[in-house]
């Protein structure tokens, strides 16, 4: 597990909410396979509810019935994942995946299933049940399907003991933990407890909490238990939100670093909201698209394509297969934004960051509603002049000298190499 580089790969909940069914599954990883892994893209992630038989598009069925096993452990539902049919779980699944080089994950809620509880289930390898191990005053507002665990008593951290023990059986590679982020401090002890047992079940796993927006004040605590941190709430393919995103940017980029990665949730581009109409594509025009991925990138926020990729068109695949940009998230190190000013009737910010290879990154961005033309010196970037350089998404070189200029259209960006 390469902890250098933030994780890259598609996840379910975009494109199918709690819908997504195994065939879905397989052809998205057959597209990634074939398209994006030579670009670094790995991660193939089931979201919600894969254990309920009754999902069908992104609303949650209060109370509704799920498939667990006698030990109070939810399996995914045989009629949308065929292969896991005789107690196979996601095994067969994981195992398709990694054929193609690729690696899986699932999400996951916080604490044990209420139908557990209500059944007064065993923990698996002890003599307790759920009942004594739940803490029924704990409950996610947003989703009927879970109470907490409570970490005084005893039984709790041998029930997450047993899911991750599940998990690494089937050849789960990434967990995306819900209903856990921004319950702090609140839910503090859950969250070490579910750490430790992750890290202690015999396999390496990515450890995603959500959802946002995380709490600034506890960031060592997000670093010292996990790998990804979501920064905000649910993010769509609106301007708005997108906006907002420089600023939750800006306060969580000195935490970036080997292992430990500021999550801005996943890229809405291309085929979104499958499940209401099979039509449905994102609303954020190209350049907003370019202005997505060139702050996720420079930021190094981990990089979770939304789409269902079976439907790129060419633009799509081509803003997630740029080499150069990639490149700068891979290799962009003391990441910070320079300056946010307002230049004539737009607004114009400068993120910068050095190469881990040599150089230096300069992202400039418009969030004005017109295009417009700028300048930046080699003060902004605190270099004795401007080296020669190359832009990173129309691959144009640029000359040397203590001034470049810029023409950058609405809501988009320009991405400059200097070495």
């Amino acid at each position: 597990m390469d902890l250098r580089v933030s994780p890259m790969g598609w996840n379910s909940w975009d494109c199918y909410g709690a819908a997504v069914t195994e065939e879905v599954v397989r052809k998205n990883a057959d597209y990634m396979a074939k398209y994006l892994k030579p670009f670094g893209w790995e991660y193939v992630v089931v979201d919600i509810q894969w254990y309920e038989p009754a999902a069908d598009n992104n609303e949650y069925h209060p109370f509704t019935d799920m498939c667990m096993d006698k030990y109070g452990r939810f399996i995914p539902a045989p009629n949308r994942f065929p292969s896991a049919k005789g107690g196979k779980g996601f095994k067969p699944l994981a195992d398709y995946v990694h054929s193609l080089g690729l690696k899986f994950g699932i999400h996951i809620m916080r604490g044990i299933p209420r139908q557990a509880v209500h059944q007064n289930t065993q923990v698996y390898g002890t003599d307790k049940t759920a009942r004594e191990v739940a803490k029924t005053a704990s409950i996610c507002y947003w989703n009927t399907d879970m109470y907490g665990l409570d970490p005084n008593k005893e039984g709790a951290r041998e029930y997450y003991d047993s899911i991750f023990k599940l998990y690494a059986s089937w050849g789960v590679d990434f967990i995306k933990c819900d209903d856990i982020c921004r319950e702090l401090p609140r839910e503090e002890e859950e969250l070490k407890m579910l750490s430790d047992s992750l890290h202690n079940c015999g396999r390496d796993m990515i450890l995603s909490l959500s959802p946002g927006p995380a709490l600034l004040e506890k960031s060592e605590l997000y670093k010292q238990y996990s790998n990804m941190w979501r920064i905000t709430d649910d993010f769509w393919d609106r301007w708005d939100l997108l906006y907002a995103m420089f600023e939750r940017a800006e306060k969580w980029c000195t935490h970036t670093g080997y292992g430990n990665w500021p999550d801005a949730d996943m890229l809405p581009v291309g085929a979104l909201r499958q499940c209401y109409d099979e039509n449905g594509w994102t609303r954020f025009t190209e350049d907003e698209q370019i202005t997505m991925m060139s702050l996720w990138c420079i930021f190094r926020a981990p990089l979770m394509i939304g789409a269902e990729m079976t439907k790129n068109d060419d633009f799509t695949l081509s803003i997630l297969t740029n080499r150069d940009i990639l490149d700068m998230h891979a290799d962009a190190r003391n990441s910070h934004q320079v300056f946010r000013k307002t230049v004539g009737k737009n607004e114009l910010i400068l993120w910068v960051a050095n190469s881990a290879k040599g150089g230096t990154y300069a992202a400039l961005f418009n969030a004005g509603d017109r295009k417009g033309s700028f300048e930046i010196t080699n003060n902004d970037l605190e270099l004795e002049s401007i080296p020669a350089g190359r832009e990173l998404w129309s691959g144009k070189l640029t000359k040397s000298g203590m001034i470049l200029k810029v023409s950058i259209p609405a809501h988009g960006a320009k991405v400059f190499y200097f070495e």
